[in-house]
């Protein structure tokens, strides 16, 4: 039996683990990816320490410093079900079980779907979610960006470099995102902008072909082979029951990423802390791991 399992290694589970790996914590991490939504960042230009570093490159890093530590893991392992039973926390993946003391939840979020016709038929044949992972596939064609936040933005000036035509497409009347992001966006010739606009319906054949809108009271067809949606995410939270969270999914904690559960904590953006950023989640990781740490001291 482990003293902590770290579920998550994105920006707040890596922090986690490094401060349980140098307080000298029994712990394990299962998490299906390391780097989480960081990795999925083209430009980040506000993580202390560097004035410019892509999510991928700073994905790296973080496993670079995680491996600096003999560290277990179970990479590609997603948890279904995690619950306490008397004093012992148990977690259940697709490929087995585990127990520990304590736990810490870092699962993150999960890209909220758009709900219309045709998303689920043509996802990975046109339809992403991730234009770091999947924009140079559409090299020198007209796509469609569907958001008005930073993360529709952050995939606008990637596609810049990348796609002949954008069309962003955002339902809200103007958008969101901060201010020198729109303006790049606005003075390149490739980028379209519609405002108050609804996506109806993502057709095609084999692979997506276009995009039914409307606006204006009047609905449209553009012509597009790739479309990237960027609405938001979802707290990745699903596989714990009967723990407190609010109205939208993320997990309550307290100052001590304390969760209603005594001896499982949680942090980053799966919880309800305020500003869902990397240093933001890295910081609530390191408390997590801190109180986790003192949780364990009082119970031996």
């Amino acid at each position: 039996m482990y003293d902590l399992i770290i579920i998550g290694a994105g920006p707040a589970g890596i922090t986690a683990s490094v401060y349980a790996a140098r307080k000298r914590i029994n712990f394990l991490i299962i998490t299906r990816d390391i780097g989480g939504q960081a990795a999925l960042s083209y430009d980040i230009k506000n993580y202390v320490g560097y004035q410019f570093i892509t999510g991928p490159a700073l994905a790296q890093k973080f496993r670079e410093h995680l491996e600096q530590f003999n560290v277990e893991a179970k990479e590609g392992e997603s948890v279904t079900s995690i619950s306490k039973e008397g004093d012992i926390v148990k977690v259940k993946t697709d490929k087995g079980e585990y127990t520990a003391k304590t736990a810490i939840i870092a699962s993150g979020r999960v890209p909220r779907k758009l709900g219309v016709e045709g998303e689920k038929e043509f996802k990975n044949r046109g339809v992403t979610y991730c234009a770091t992972c999947d924009g140079p596939l559409f090299a020198d064609k007209e796509v469609a960006v569907i958001g008005g936040g930073n993360s529709a933005l952050d995939a606008v000036l990637q596609l810049i470099k990348i796609a002949k035509k954008i069309y962003l497409i955002n339902i809200g009347p103007k958008l969101r995102a901060d201010p020198i992001m729109v303006e790049k966006a606005k003075n390149s010739e490739k980028v379209v902008i519609y405002n108050s606009t609804k996506v109806e319906e993502i057709n095609g054949d084999t692979f997506v072909k276009g995009i039914k809108i409307s606006r204006e009271g009047k609905e449209e067809n553009l012509a597009v082979e790739g479309i990237f949606i960027e609405i938001g995410s979802t707290p990745s939270s699903d596989f714990i029951k009967n723990i407190e969270k609010n109205e939208i999914g993320e997990i309550v904690v307290n100052c001590l990423c304390e969760t209603s559960i005594p001896g499982i904590f949680a942090a980053g953006d799966v919880t309800n802390v305020y500003a869902k950023q990397i240093i933001v989640a890295c910081g609530e990781g390191a408390k997590a791991a801190l109180a986790s740490f003192e949780y364990i001291s009082k119970i031996k």
